[in-house]
């Protein structure tokens, strides 16, 4: 029975290391266009609502409703702040994570190249093996050719 070669093992768990990682950076991904999306949905509520306002241009409005206006505009400003922070942050993962995997791609594909590279070798003494056999047969048809006559 061959002995199983442990660089295969490593291979094995390098590849789940980077599937897992790429895993990983696929949910920052979404985390981060989803931070996006409520980011410009803020900015779309909030042009919208300046949009509503500017229709009572011209008309009188009351400073109370004015005041509040104000007020809801400075908590949509507010909640656009936060959101900007989130989506850098969300951006700083997603970043992160990306370097993360192609780490581990790096350490999977080392390990294959390890791998071709011993296969490598291993053809290349079958090979030799094979040519002194071969070699080694030749001589011996010569030597017995020789003997018979």
């Amino acid at each position: 029975m061959a002995k199983k070669d442990p660089l295969l093992t490593v291979l094995k768990l390098t590849s789940e290391a980077e599937e897992q990682a790429a895993l990983q950076l696929k949910s920052a991904q979404l985390a981060f266009q989803k931070c996006q999306s409520q980011l410009e949905a803020l900015r779309n509520y909030r042009l919208d609502y300046m949009k509503q306002m500017e229709s009572h241009h011209g008309k009188t409005i009351s400073a109370s409703y004015y005041h509040q206006f104000h007020q809801f505009v400075r908590q949509v400003d507010e909640a656009i702040t936060k959101q900007l922070t989130s989506v850098a942050d969300a951006d700083t993962q997603r970043v992160h994570r990306q370097e993360y995997w192609q780490e581990k791609q790096q350490k999977r594909k080392a390990v294959e190249l390890l791998l071709e590279h011993k296969a490598q070798k291993a053809r290349q003494e079958e090979l030799k093996l094979e040519q002194k056999m071969a070699d080694e047969f030749a001589s011996q048809q010569f030597y017995r050719k020789r003997r018979q006559r």
